[in-house]
């Protein structure tokens, strides 16, 4: 069965949303995906850009400020409820797989 988009987010995904919790341009909001990860995830302009769009029209995000061609953005209160969710869902996987392991 496939995943139904944004039901549950990807690495990028979860780390863009951490990144807005303040008004961004993206080239911060790549900045900052590199700083939280400690250069774990880099996100490219265009997978960037391909996400904001898609959390723009989901209303997960929303657009703060336009100057010229660089835009800012900034989380959504339904955006963070998404990304709390998210991380609720990463902790019980590391509960179980913590339980699991050590019992090999």
């Amino acid at each position: 069965m496939a995943r139904e988009q944004l039901q549950t987010l990807t690495e990028p995904m979860y780390y863009i949303l951490l990144s807005m919790q303040e008004e961004s341009c993206g080239v911060d909001i790549m900045r900052k995906v590199e700083s939280i990860s400690k250069g774990r995830i880099k996100v490219g302009a265009g997978t960037l850009y391909g996400l904001l769009d898609k959390f723009l029209m989901a209303g997960i995000i929303q657009e703060t400020k336009v100057e010229g061609r660089k835009r800012s953005y900034i989380i959504t209160l339904k955006g963070m409820e998404m990304l709390r969710k998210e991380y609720e869902r990463l902790a019980v996987m590391i509960k179980d797989g913590e339980q699991v392991l050590k019992e090999i």
